[in-house]
C-alpha cells in the first residue's frame, strides 16, 4: 500500500515527534511505500535510509488558502491509500483515507497576545471548527496522552474508539555538553521553550520573586528563540527591575544540555500540555522535575515531579524551594525521572502507529 506522510512540522519546535516518527518507521518491515512530504527549506534535513520511503517536496503552508486547494490537488495526484496528517491543519475536504494526529486543544483555548486580536479571533474560530471537522472525517485519530484522548472526545464528539494514544519518547543530547559561561557555577532554575500565554511563564516569574527572599542568589533561566512574546516579558522584567532573570535566547543542543545536567531544578509552570517533552527530555539528563499539576502532565511523569498549583504562586515557589533545599527529595525525583524516561519509547510509537495504519488499510 501506498501511503504519504504530512512531515511539514520536520523543523519546527514540534517537529521531533514527525521526525522521530519516520526514521523509527524506517526501520519497520511494513511492505508499504511511503511518501514523505516536507517543506522545501526542509528537503535536505531528511535523508530516507530506507528504499521503500521517498521524499517529496510539499510547498503549501499550514494556515492557508493554498493548503486547502494547492494541498489537496498535490494530494490527490499521490493517489495513496493512507495519508497521515502530524497536525490538524489539513486540506478539510481532501476525501482519501486519512489518519490525523490531534497533540491538544491548547489552540481552540488559549489566545496569543503577539497576533491582532480580531485576526486571530476569528483565526480560532476557524481553526475550532477544523479540529471538529477533522476529527470526524478522518478514519483514526492519535494523541500523546489519555488526557488529550478524553478532551478530544468530549470536545468533538467522536467515539474513543477511534483514538490510538501513541506518547512521544526522549532522546539523549548526543552533542557534548557546552558551558553557558555566566551560569558556570551559579545555582539557577530553568524553562526551556516558546513564551505563549498557556505557557504561565509570567506566574514563574512572579513565584521567582518570592523564592528569592529565600534563596538569594538563585538565578532563572528562561531559554528560547526570542521573539515578540519573550520580549514583551523581558521589558517587563526589566521595568520591574527585577535581577536575576536570564532571557539566553536560542541555545545549541550542546548548552542545553549543560543547562539540564547543571540546574537546580527544570520547572514546567504550563496551564495546558498535550504531552510535555521537555520535561521528560530534562530527566533524561538528571535535572530534577517542579511541574504543573494541570491537564497530562501528572499522566506523563507520574512519581517523577514534584507539583504545584499553576495559579498559586505561593505554592509555585515553595515546591521549588522543597526541591532545592532538600537533597533527599531532590536525588528521589533524579532517580525517579531516569526510571520514568525508559517507559516511553519511539519504537513502541512507531509500532503502534503503524498497527493503525495496517488496520485502516485492511478494512
Amino acid at each position: 500500500m501506498k501511503i504519504t506522510i504530512d512531515a511539514r512540522e520536520w523543523s519546527t519546535s514540534t517537529g521531533r515527534y514527525i521526525s522521530s516518527l519516520v526514521r523509527e518507521l524506517e526501520k519497520l518491515e511494513s511492505g508499504h511505500e511511503f511518501t514523505v512530504l516536507l517543506y522545501p527549506k526542509d528537503m535536505d534535513r531528511y535523508q530516507p535510509a530506507n528504499p521503500r520511503f521517498t521524499k517529496i517536496a510539499c510547498p503549501h503552508k499550514e494556515f492557508s488558502f493554498d493548503e486547502q486547494l494547492g494541498f489537496k490537488r498535490q494530494l490527490d495526484q499521490l493517489h495513496a491509500d493512507l495519508v497521515h496528517f502530524a497536525m490538524v491543519q489539513q486540506p478539510v475536504w481532501y476525501k482519501g483515507k486519512v489518519v490525523t494526529t490531534m497533540n491538544d486543544l491548547t489552540t481552540v483555548r488559549f489566545k496569543n497576545p503577539s497576533k491582532n486580536p480580531l485576526v486571530f479571533a476569528a483565526k480560532q474560530q476557524v481553526y475550532k471548527w477544523v479540529n471538529k471537522r477533522v476529527a470526524k472525517k478522518s478514519a483514526a485519530l492519535l494523541t500523546f496522552t489519555e488526557y488529550v484522548k478524553n478532551d478530544v472526545v468530549n470536545y468533538t464528539g467522536v467515539s474513543p474508539e477511534k483514538i490510538t494514544v501513541t506518547p512521544l519518547a526522549a532522546d539523549v543530547i548526543q552533542n557534548a555538553a557546552e558551558p553557558v559561561a555566566e551560569l558556570e557555577g551559579a545555582q539557577f532554575i530553568m524553562y526551556v521553550g516558546r513564551p505563549l500565554p498557556h505557557k504561565n511563564l509570567p506566574a514563574l516569574i512572579e513565584a521567582f520573586k518570592l523564592l528569592k527572599a529565600s534563596h538569594p542568589n538563585l538565578k532563572l533561566v528562561l531559554g528560547g528563540k526570542k521573539d515578540a512574546l519573550y520580549e514583551q516579558i523581558e521589558q517587563v522584567v526589566t521595568a520591574q527591575g527585577t535581577p536575576d532573570v536570564i532571557f539566553s535566547g536560542f541555545v545549541s543542543e550542546g548548552q542545553l544540555r549543560w543547562l539540564y545536567e547543571n540546574c537546580a531544578a527544570y520547572v514546567i509552570p504550563s496551564l495546558s500540555e498535550g504531552f510535555g517533552l521537555p520535561g521528560l527530555e530534562a530527566m533524561a539528563h538528571g535535572a530534577p522535575v517542579v511541574s504543573s499539576n494541570a491537564t497530562c502532565l501528572p499522566e506523563v511523569y507520574g512519581e517523577a515531579a514534584h507539583y504545584f498549583d499553576p495559579v498559586n504562586l505561593e505554592d509555585i515557589a515553595q515546591r521549588i524551594g522543597e526541591v532545592i533545599d532538600n537533597p533527599e527529595l531532590r536525588q528521589s525525583l533524579i532517580d525517579n525521572g531516569r526510571s520514568q524516561v525508559a517507559r516511553y519509547s519511539w519504537q513502541r510509537a512507531a509500532q503502534e502507529t503503524l498497527a493503525v495504519y495496517n488496520q485502516l488499510l485492511a478494512g
